[in-house]
């Protein structure tokens, strides 16, 4: 396998409706164009189930629904790349924070969560065949690290979470023989929680092919304990290795004109001042590629290391493009606000010009 260098561009289309522009050099073009250039080979969509109120108002983030999903893998395939399907099994974000049930899956048994499970991975890539756009690679799961569609399968209720990851995995498998299976945990440089997860995965039968581990550096510490993880999850379990979401600023510059919310309206940068303060990289344009550069040096050099993917780097601030819209921050049972928190670890700067990060990511030899 080549050395993946992707990009989760889920928010892509919305911010792109919303008048968002990219360029490269001065020059205006297609953002997964631009990706592509700077030797881009993946992309990775996230799918939720149900992204949208009783009423029908999206949660926003993307609005990532099947037909997006859909559209936006069509244009991967039509610019030569390959794609990671991260299927959420919720409707909105789910993460070790939050792991809710789809609506539609509500006051089902364990029993008949399992089947749903299978038959919506199923339904999902039968659609994907149909469309001629089937994943290179599927993840069961958004950082399943407490588990997922809770409260079934939420730590440590480990039986119910590997027949759920196991339903899920028999679906890819019986889709095609080619695609790859990923289990994707946050917290990329905590060993104990690997161990434990994968333990327990493998003890009750667990079928993967890729451990997929997020890796931000203003929360998950540092590069040494990174490298400690991905060595050890290479030597237990021998599965192929991919840093599934990574990303880190490359300006601290507040992007509320960008937005046009005022500042009780939006949450503003994740990368606070003092989680800043914990990265050894400065948040700034070569801060920003000289971290990537380390990143994706520790990953190739450790066995069966594939690659990466940088989470959202063309999620510039525009309007009316946030985490969440209400309808969606009343779903993961979150007060807002809304708002972008991501602008500032873009791989494009708030006005869509490519940074320098994206060169060191071409000139990087996989």
């Amino acid at each position: 396998m080549e050395f993946i260098k992707g990009f989760d561009v889920s928010t892509l289309p919305e911010v792109e409706s919303l008048g968002g522009r990219f360029f490269d050099k001065g020059i205006e073009k297609d953002a997964l164009e631009i990706l592509k250039s700077y030797n881009g080979n993946w992309i990775r969509i996230r799918l939720w189930n149900d992204p949208y109120s009783d009423s029908g108002e999206p949660y926003g983030a993307g609005n990532c629904d099947v037909e997006n999903m859909v559209k936006l893998a069509k244009r991967a395939k039509q610019a030569g790349l390959n794609w990671l399907l991260c299927l959420h099994y919720s409707d909105f974000w789910a993460d070790p924070g939050k792991q809710y049930l789809p609506k539609a899956w509500e006051g089902k048994t364990v029993d008949e969560l399992e089947r749903l499970v299978y038959e919506y991975t199923k339904e999902v890539l039968d659609i994907c065949r149909q469309e001629d756009i089937m994943p290179a690679m599927v993840a069961v799961g958004n950082e399943v690290s407490n588990g997922l569609m809770w409260p079934h399968a939420k730590w440590p209720e480990f039986d119910n979470m590997a027949r759920f990851v196991k339903a899920g995995a028999k679906a890819v498998r019986e889709a095609s023989p080619d695609i790859k299976v990923m289990v994707h945990l946050d917290n990329g440089g905590k060993i104990p929680l690997y161990e434990e997860w994968f333990d327990n995965f493998a003890e009750r039968g667990g079928d993967w092919d890729v451990i997929g581990l997020s890796y931000y550096p203003f929360w998950h510490g540092d590069l040494a304990g990174l490298k400690a993880n991905l060595e050890n999850c290479a030597k237990r379990y021998g599965k192929e290795l991919v840093i599934a979401e990574v990303s880190m600023g490359h300006t601290m510059e507040s992007y509320r004109t960008y937005e046009q919310l005022d500042g009780e309206e939006r949450k503003g940068a994740a990368t606070r001042p003092e989680l800043a303060e914990k990265v050894p990289f400065p948040m700034t344009e070569d801060g920003q590629a000289d971290f990537i550069y380390e990143v994706m040096k520790i990953i190739k050099e450790v066995p069966g290391g594939k690659g990466i993917f940088w989470w959202e780097p063309a999620w510039i601030p525009v309007s009316g493009s946030g985490w969440a819209n209400k309808p969606g921050w009343e779903y993961v049972h979150e007060k807002g606000p809304g708002g972008n928190e991501w602008a500032n670890q873009a791989l494009f700067d708030y006005k869509g010009n490519a940074l320098k990060a994206l060169q060191t990511i071409k000139d990087f030899e996989g």
